[in-house]
């Protein structure tokens, strides 16, 4: 194993100095690490920006921070729900009225381990449309407004990237063939990560490099997510899973996130996360990425296939 560059006990939020003045955009903040990362931010003096699908949740969770931080703290929420590209791009436009800069867009938010094949409003399989073109969308719709800041975008990726079929199965996107939970979310979080170093590469090659791009995961953390799409059974399986050590907390989860949006000097080519048993618990740091995940060739196809379908070219 590396040794990791921030010593023993790997990074943590006590690396994060005072946030005045900075803006940070996170999706899914009503719970889990997107709500622990918000948490941190706004105890920083950082201004967090939630974008949630319930608009009920999101009052009820600014609510519960400002009884444990102090009604000073600048939150506000806008509401988004990233399976839907509509959503996305009205979100994005309310983004870009509310805050003059961006210092870290944080993709955290995505459903995971659909039990039966199911379609976004805009035709895609769920998991890819949510977790994918979702993100895709709204990272390249604030990137000038990121740019203009000198700012960062944050995809909060998974391990899963590498439990499915290694690479892009363009010729069937929507799994009309073979689904299976589990194939689909790995190929949607795939995708995510691919983008994040194709968007590197592409940057670098336009001498555009005042935006940083960071991909990272959570590990094992107990959080939500499974049991707000998963099937029973997986549900039961996960539940199980977040009474063993191969679990760690929703806050420590929130580390790897916390780190790309905030550590200086961050090389942007690592993949990170928790560095112990299987990258699902333990110190956060860098770790090893298997080469499937920065396959150039399909990365490429990836990436024009994403401008054809969501009808949106990045401004680069």
């Amino acid at each position: 194993m590396n040794s990791n560059q921030f010593g023993k006990k790997g990074w943590t939020p006590d690396r994060i100095g005072d946030l005045s003045g900075k803006t940070y955009v996170i999706t899914g903040t009503t719970s889990g690490t997107g709500f622990e990362a918000a948490k941190i931010l706004l105890s920083k003096g950082g201004k967090v920006v939630m974008l949630n699908r319930n608009p009920k949740k999101a009052e009820e969770t600014i609510k519960v921070l400002k009884e444990q931080l102090g009604n000073a703290i600048d939150v506000l929420s806008i509401n988004m729900d990233l399976a839907s590209q509509a959503s996305v791009k009205k979100a994005a436009e309310d983004v870009l009225n509310t805050v003059t800069h961006i210092d870290a867009l944080i993709c955290n938010a995505a459903i995971a381990q659909v039990p039966k094949q199911t379609l976004t409003v805009d035709g895609w399989e769920s998991q890819m449309g949510t977790n994918y073109y979702g993100n895709w969308s709204l990272q390249a719709l604030l990137f000038p407004r990121i740019e203009k800041s000198e700012g960062r975008i944050v995809t909060v990726g998974s391990m899963g990237y590498d439990m499915g079929i290694k690479t892009i199965k363009f010729d069937d996107l929507n799994w009309d063939k073979d689904y299976t939970p589990n194939n689909a979310y790995s190929q949607s979080k795939l995708a995510q990560i691919m983008s994040i170093y194709e968007l590197q590469d592409r940057l670098n090659a336009a001498g555009r490099t005042t935006v940083k791009a960071y991909a990272c995961h959570p590990g094992s953390s107990r959080t939500n997510l499974i049991n707000t799409s998963g099937s029973f059974m997986m549900k039961f399986i996960f539940n199980l899973m977040k009474l063993s050590p191969l679990t760690q907390s929703a806050e420590k989860g929130a580390y790897p996130q916390l780190m790309c949006a905030t550590e200086a000097n961050l090389d942007q080519n690592g993949f990170y996360g928790p560095t112990g048993r299987s990258n699902w618990v333990g110190p956060v740091g860098a770790h090893h990425i298997e080469p499937h995940a920065k396959d150039k060739e399909v990365a490429k196809r990836l990436w024009e296939l994403s401008e054809k379908e969501t009808g949106i070219k990045w401004n680069i």
